[in-house]
């Protein structure tokens, strides 16, 4: 294993490309059987990717208020990607991680990334 440097790809977040409508209707449902919603990937006003039933280690990638990477919505051949990439330069062994940015919601989610600066809240 090697160090990640700072401003590399880590990984692109993948999974099934959806509406934000049937996002909504998703996010419910997994709710109610008791899968949650932490694999959707809001990618902007109209498409989400729902890595709850395909994805890849991206989906496993947990939130830090202080996090080592951030994920960029970046366009390739005309198709918007989710991509992680290093904040900093990251050494074997060391958590990857984003701060998940959630929009504001009428339930506010805690936050337990343990971080001297969390804000409380993802």
């Amino acid at each position: 294993m090697e160090a990640i440097p700072q401003g590399e790809m880590v990984i692109e977040y993948v999974g099934e490309v959806i509406r934000a409508q049937v996002a909504d209707k998703r996010e419910k449902w997994y709710e109610k059987v008791g899968i949650g919603s932490s694999y959707l990937f809001r990618v902007d006003e109209d498409s989400v990717v729902d890595a709850t039933k395909r994805g890849n280690l991206g989906r496993l990638i947990n939130h830090s208020c202080t996090p080592n990477c951030t994920a960029k919505i970046i366009v390739v051949n005309s198709q918007k990607k989710i991509v992680i990439y290093a904040k900093t330069s990251i050494e074997p062994g060391e958590e990857i991680t984003y701060d998940y940015h959630f929009p504001l919601e009428q339930e506010k989610i805690p936050c337990l990334c343990g971080s001297p600066r969390c804000r409380g809240f993802l």
